[in-house]
């Protein structure tokens, strides 16, 4: 029976914890993006918009919904 080198063991441990770690953010950015997890943020205070707000804060609000959306629209980042 052959021992495994170190050196194999440390790659294949990385490995295999990058991919834990992405599988990881993967799920929490499905679960982020979901529409309840949105109707849920969307009740919050701290996330809801108030009507009066400077345009050019309002024109940035904007700016950051158009890209949100066409970043959804490509899918998932691999």
């Amino acid at each position: 029976m052959m021992a495994r080198n170190d050196g194999d063991r440390n790659k294949n441990g990385a490995r295999n914890n990058d991919e834990r770690r992405e599988r990881l953010a993967a799920g929490i950015r499905r679960q982020f993006g979901t529409e309840a997890t949105m109707r849920f943020l969307r009740a919050l205070p701290a996330f809801r918009t108030e009507n009066d707000i400077p345009d050019r804060f309002r024109e940035l609000l904007d700016r950051l919904d158009g890209i949100e959306s066409s970043v959804a629209a490509r899918g998932p980042r691999r």
